[in-house]
């Protein structure tokens, strides 16, 4: 760790977030110091008194205390609450280590005014700024390869690839289920797409693949099977945004190989991970564009009746797939 006793960790990366502020916990080693010493304040459900008191108590049998303190910008608004909040951290003693949870992305282009950060960038070696922020959905297997490895594990990348494909950006859920499966394959091998498979969760987004499948080959049965079983998981909603995606999707892969490219453009076009890329490329080359360009009015015509009230989404998708998989 760093000389610093207060750190801002920020970004979008819940998961993240809370891994690093644990590390901050871990330091007492008895429970008993842990508990007189550790202190999780909500900025916005505590009175400023009680927030000075856990801030400036002294250490009990250790060399500091740890304030976990969330949220302080949706307490401290405005430039008189930035003033009120860092003058508070710059009085702050070097005993307590103040650890402050922002969650939420900052752009970019906001980092360099943004009031919490422009004072940890003028606080010298007492405070620090990390950020944490999903990783993108093309970055996600490299992400479950690393977490893999520093939960002492290994996996093969098409396998990463297939979790990611069924997680999305939920590193919260991707950390469980590559704990899940390490305990699974017990160090006997590095998890492989069929471990993958067998344990973890086939979420919507992953069954939405198989949907598109069965549609592509024509198997309305299947189809529709596939689409019973998402509904059941998750709300209608939810599911239908994952069609449009991937036909949007397939309409770019479909673009892509009318213009004579192959899978490695494919993959360039779509931004994908190549073990997803090869899948949507085999999909599109099932469908030709105006059969995709028909579908995908459909789906913006579903969308409209839905929004208008006129068909119930989970009746229309139904009817979606009987008559997308007859044509």
């Amino acid at each position: 760790m760093s000389d610093a006793h207060i750190h801002i960790l920020f970004g979008s990366d819940e998961f993240g977030i809370a891994n690093r502020a644990g590390e901050f916990l871990a330091t007492f080693s008895d429970p008993t110091t842990a508990e007189m010493n550790i202190s999780r304040i909500d900025a916005r459900a505590t009175t400023e008194d009680e927030l000075n008191n856990a801030a400036n108590a002294m250490p009990f049998l250790a060399a500091q205390r740890v304030v976990l303190l969330t949220a302080p910008s949706r307490r401290y608004t405005g430039v008189d609450g930035h003033r009120k909040f860092t003058a508070f951290l710059d009085a702050l003693p070097p005993s307590t280590r103040m650890v402050i949870l922002e969650q939420g992305e900052i752009r970019e282009k906001d980092k360099a005014a943004h009031w919490l950060l422009k004072w940890a960038r003028g606080a010298g070696g007492r405070a620090e700024a990390q950020e944490f922020n999903l990783p993108r959905r093309r970055d996600m297997p490299g992400w479950i390869v690393n977490e893999a490895g520093k939960l002492g594990g290994k996996i093969e990348p098409p396998a990463a690839a297939r979790l990611a494909e069924m997680v999305g950006e939920d590193t919260r859920q991707a950390a469980m289920e590559i704990t899940k499966l390490l305990t699974y394959v017990n160090d006997a091998h590095p998890i492989g797409v069929e471990d993958v498979e067998a344990v973890s969760i086939v979420s919507a987004q992953g069954d939405v693949f198989a949907l598109v499948d069965a549609l592509g080959t024509g198997n309305g049965k299947l189809a529709q099977k596939t689409l019973h079983q998402l509904l059941a998981q998750d709300e209608p909603f939810s599911i239908f945004g994952m069609v449009v995606r991937q036909f949007r999707l397939l309409i770019i892969a479909r673009e892509v190989l009318d213009e004579g490219g192959n899978l490695a453009s494919v993959a360039e076009a779509l931004g994908a991970h190549p073990y997803v890329a090869e899948k949507i490329f085999n999909q599109a080359r099932a469908f030709n564009m105006p059969t995709l360009e028909a579908i995908y009015h459909r789906l913006l015509q579903i969308d409209e009746d839905a929004k208008t009230s006129q068909v119930p989404l989970d009746l229309a998708l139904d009817m979606f797939i009987a008559q997308t998989a007859r044509a």
